[in-house]
């Protein structure tokens, strides 16, 4: 072909794509490029494949394609894996006790430690869960993380494990909670969900105990003794990881600290020595028990980051955890 003739065949290719373009304007063209998406990306099409069975020109599909990205209905991130320690996960498992020990490369950053983590722990769960399964997913930086990370799950039913964090407590980071990723779950599996509208810790006893017999947040409670498998974050006592330190008073906070509190699950608080540490607080927070956590087959902790190292090792002397997501840093410490 000529240059002449190619530069001909490609202006009117160009002016027939460019009518195609103007064509795009209501319902049909949202179903088309929907099911064009689909197909290039889910699929692995190609356009000329696609243009084939859709009898429509290869420039049509290109066009589809770009009005799906700039429309939001494909989203295109890019993902790098968290590099994964073997050596170092096995040495944590045998150390503990462990089922399996996940340590991930950590960041400067605890924030990318946290997606890191997320990440790891999100690819955990769509491995490990599987049809049936009831999930719990408790509060936490770390576990919020999970529930963004997560692409693909079995179909399972989703519970939560606690109630909401305040911002109070947690700031601008308690914004994307529990609740959220309970739904998230349950939009991904394809199951029913049982989040808990309210809050984590109540002013009095009395409260907790109304708001427990409440229909919709009875539902998540009736299923705890149910759980196949849970995901948990440690917290140590201080107000920068606890969810229950800043709704004490300082006294009440002072009073468990020398009583020897040193790590928290679920508003469930601990010793150095991996013992359950009991006070009025028990009866103000909605949340599973560490006797029902106990039941659970399955119990995944992700946790580390600066800070994290003695509380994660009071949970693991708890013998609550069957599962643990670490960074290596974190890890190292724990091993001495």
């Amino acid at each position: 072909m000529s240059g002449i003739a190619r530069t001909r065949r490609e202006g009117a290719e160009n002016d027939a794509a460019q009518q195609e373009k103007d064509q795009f304007k209501g319902p049909a063209e949202m179903v088309l490029v929907s099911t064009v998406a689909r197909r290039f990306y889910l699929d692995g099409r190609s356009k000329v494949e696609i243009a084939e069975e859709f009898g429509v020109s290869r420039f049509k599909v290109a066009r589809a394609l770009e009005t799906a990205r700039e429309s939001g209905i494909v989203r295109i991130s890019i993902r790098v894996p968290a590099q994964i320690d073997a050596d170092l996960s096995d040495r944590v498992r045998a150390a503990f006790g462990l089922e399996r020990a996940i340590v991930v490369d950590g960041s400067d950053d605890p924030a990318q430690t946290h997606r890191r983590l997320g990440s790891v722990a999100a690819d955990l769960l769509a491995e490990i869960v599987a049809d049936d399964d009831v999930l719990g997913l408790a509060w936490g930086r770390t576990v919020n993380a999970v529930g963004a990370e997560l692409t693909r799950l079995a179909r399972c039913t989703t519970v939560q494990l606690g109630g909401v964090v305040s911002h109070r407590t947690y700031g601008e980071d308690a914004s994307e909670g529990s609740v959220e990723s309970v739904l998230r779950a349950a939009q991904l599996s394809g199951g029913p969900a049982y989040p808990i509208y309210a809050p984590l810790v109540l002013p009095d006893a009395t409260t907790a105990r109304a708001l427990r017999s409440d229909p919709g947040i009875a539902g998540a409670f009736d299923r705890f003794d149910g759980l196949t498998k849970a995901v948990v974050s440690i917290g140590g006592w201080d107000e920068q990881s606890s969810t229950v330190f800043s709704c004490l008073d300082a006294e009440s906070r002072e009073d468990l600290r020398r009583r020897g509190v040193r790590a928290e699950i679920s508003a469930q608080l601990f010793d150095s020595q991996g013992t359950r540490v009991h006070s009025e607080l028990d009866e103000r927070v909605l949340a599973i028990t560490d006797a029902q956590l106990a039941g659970v087959p399955e119990v995944v902790a992700v946790a580390g980051g600066p800070g994290k190292t003695e509380a994660i090792g009071v949970v693991l002397r708890s013998g609550l955890i069957s599962t643990l997501v670490t960074d290596a840093a974190t890890a190292r410490e724990l091993l001495g």
